[in-house]
């Protein structure tokens, strides 16, 4: 968010949690993106706040509390407010429960593992109304193929990101494998390391497709540790999301620190992929 925008999504927090009864005299900033994430204090709530245009807040909370019920490793609103919205000029906030980190680094592979497993034994017992994952696969396509949406690709890079969107969308579906609700994006940055375990955070990005989709925004090593998983499958997954984020750094609205520098590094991974 732009300094202005910031500090109306910051002021939205916290008058959303005092109406809520909770005492709030400080505000951390977290994250700052289309989303804000905040710690505020000393009621000690983690409130994430967005503008009323870009939220899905209601069905994250209720699917939270869904999973949360089946003994799910996720985050939950805050069991002060519950799964309540909150809107305030012109954004959406809702409140969680603030989980201090245990340790520095990232969660153990064998851990990340048995939580995504844990995650999706839970996600699978779920009818849910989400995109399918080539609908996101077909966000990304769309935006390379706009050129005055990504100015600054390269026609050689945007030959060969829509070449690797479509092949490997056509490679994955045409699999044939089971199916089923995922988290859509469990990457590191959406895990978090607390003393009830590994817990995963914003479910916004659900969409249905197979295991291997949501296993390939991990971290290479977990995937070793995840059972059953065709490693195939796995490979063609792993090429097509870098393919779908590396798109989205190219986007001219497109906020991530030293973007393009990653995504030209990127590019040179793909073109690797793609040759062997």
């Amino acid at each position: 968010m732009d300094t202005a925008e910031g500090r109306r999504a910051v002021a939205a927090a916290r008058a959303a949690a005092v109406s809520c009864g909770l005492a709030v005299r400080d505000a951390v900033v977290l994250h700052d993106s289309n989303k804000l994430t905040l710690r505020l204090l000393p009621c000690d709530v983690l409130a994430r706040v967005a503008p009323e245009a870009q939220q899905v807040a209601r069905f994250e909370v209720e699917l939270a509390g869904r999973l949360a019920a089946s003994v799910c490793p996720v985050a939950v609103p805050d069991p002060r407010v519950g799964p309540r919205v909150l809107e305030r000029d012109g954004f959406v906030v809702t409140l969680w429960t603030y989980h201090a980190p245990v340790a520095p680094g990232q969660v153990a592979p064998a851990d990340y593992a048995r939580a995504l497993e844990r995650l999706h034994g839970g996600m699978r017992t779920l009818d849910v109304a989400v995109p399918h994952f080539t609908d996101r696969v077909a966000q990304a396509q769309r935006l390379v193929a706009d050129r005055d949406r990504t100015p600054a690709l390269a026609d050689a890079d945007r030959t060969l990101l829509a070449g690797t969107l479509r092949d490997l969308r056509r490679t994955i579906v045409g699999h044939g494998g089971a199916e089923q609700l995922l988290h859509g994006e469990p990457h590191p940055g959406n895990l978090l390391a607390t003393g009830d375990g590994p817990l995963f955070v914003d479910l916004e990005t659900c969409c249905r497709g197979p295991v291997a989709f949501d296993v390939a925004h991990a971290p290479e090593e977990v995937g070793a540790h995840y059972g059953g998983l065709d490693q195939g499958l796995l490979r063609a997954c792993r090429t097509l999301v870098l393919a779908m984020v590396t798109a989205w750094r190219w986007d001219r609205d497109d906020q991530y620190p030293d973007g393009h520098r990653l995504a030209r590094e990127w590019l040179e991974r793909i073109r690797d992929a793609r040759r062997n």
